[in-house]
């Protein structure tokens, strides 16, 4: 049995929809940001780095949501949520997955977490200001020349699709209009249609 430690709206809900889509057997513990509990003791116990996701495995504590989807992936091979068998499309699936964790989720964080990077206020406001911009861009890039429809990867849905679905589900907070974006607008709508985003939506 997993546990998995999330928040909602964080980028928590890929590796919870990759668990019901895997048929794992799961529980989940809802964090609350405001009451600070990502940094209580006990938490900081089972992931010291203060952040959400980590998924709570016999074999210890996995964090950092790139590995949580490969993970969760290989441990349920039957569900094809990768291309286990092929070390480069495997690959190409920890290169788009690392992108969004490294590039898009890091773009997004300047709208809120500014003073991971800065102190000064008025530096704040700057990163605020640049983040439609930069959110944009990325998913541009991905737009273009990442996402080959239907899924991520193409014909095959895998951990990317959960992924980009949660981290497209910022950006109207961020300011970037969806209807710019074609494709990513369908496979949002793609995914909605899903049973197992659907049951992790429900709990959330």
């Amino acid at each position: 049995m997993f546990k998995l430690y999330y928040v909602p709206g964080t980028c928590a809900l890929a590796s919870h929809i990759a668990l019901a889509e895997a048929g794992a057997p799961y529980t989940t513990v809802k964090l609350d940001f405001k009451a600070n509990q990502q940094n209580s003791p006990e938490y900081l116990a089972i992931n010291p780095k203060g952040r959400v996701p980590s998924l709570v495995t016999d074999r210890g504590v996995l964090t950092e949501t790139p590995a949580m989807l490969a993970f969760i992936a290989q441990s349920f091979p039957q569900a094809k949520l990768a291309p286990l068998d092929d070390a480069f499309e495997f690959a190409k699936v920890q290169a788009f997955n690392s992108y969004l964790c490294s590039t898009v989720h890091v773009a997004h964080a300047h709208k809120g977490r500014g003073y991971r990077w800065a102190t000064e206020e008025s530096t704040f406001a700057d990163m605020k200001r640049m983040v439609p911009k930069t959110m944009g861009a990325n998913f541009a890039l991905i737009e273009r020349d990442m996402l080959k429809g239907p899924w991520v990867m193409g014909q095959q849905y895998t951990v990317c699709d959960a992924y980009l679905f949660t981290l497209s589900g910022w950006l109207e907070g961020d300011s970037v209009d969806l209807a710019t974006l074609p494709k990513v607008a369908d496979h949002r709508k793609r995914m909605s249609e899903r049973p197992a985003v659907q049951k992790v939506m429900a709990e959330q």
